[in-house]
């Protein structure tokens, strides 16, 4: 009806459930297709500040790198697939490894390329010791992965990062542990 009434669902209705959902069941229980409110929390959007708020504390409060019962998936492969960057760095600020594989074999990086997320694959790059190397089940790596999706900018960028970037020291390592808090969070 026209009555004026705004009667669309608001996106922190969907925080608070996830929110109270993690508080009452605080172990990773999961649903029937086997995921976690963490990981439909990934796949949720924040318009403002206050939203990104809320879903830095949902996902502090639970285990970003959990696997879904059924394919193996993380909350970081989910929000990568669904191109979510703002989630995905999200998700990293909150300790999501990029390295783990699901049950084919697949790291969030080969999801990003499979789907075309060029912004997500510089994203995962530049985290440290994210590994483009790792092979799938079948033996496909996040290049051949892009190749044959006909993903030629994501191979480009694959092929320099493979070729010419430089190893990160073990000091950047430990200093990215200590620093996981990107900028935009800061201060919240």
């Amino acid at each position: 009806s026209d009555d004026g009434i705004n009667t669309r669902p608001r996106p922190f209705f969907f925080f608070f459930f996830f929110f109270f959902f993690l508080v009452v069941f605080p172990t990773p229980h999961q649903n029937k297709a086997g995921y976690t409110a963490i990981m439909l929390t990934a796949l949720a959007a924040f318009h403002s500040d206050s939203d990104l708020h809320t879903v830095l504390q949902l996902l502090r409060t639970g285990d970003v790198n959990a696997k879904a019962s059924q394919a193996g998936q993380t909350a970081l492969m989910l929000a990568v697939s669904h191109g979510r960057g703002d989630m995905v760095r999200a998700l990293l600020s909150c300790g999501a490894q990029v390295n783990i594989r699901d049950d084919d074999g697949s790291t969030a990086l080969m999801c990003a390329c499979e789907h075309g997320h060029v912004d997500i694959v510089r994203q995962l790059l530049s985290v440290p010791g994210c590994d483009a190397t790792l092979t799938d089940n079948d033996g496909s790596t996040a290049l051949s992965i892009a190749l044959e999706a006909s993903q030629n900018d994501i191979a480009v960028l694959l092929y320099a990062h493979l070729n010419f970037a430089k190893p990160p020291s073990p000091l950047d390592l430990r200093f990215y542990r200590r620093a996981q808090t990107p900028p935009f969070s800061r201060g919240m």
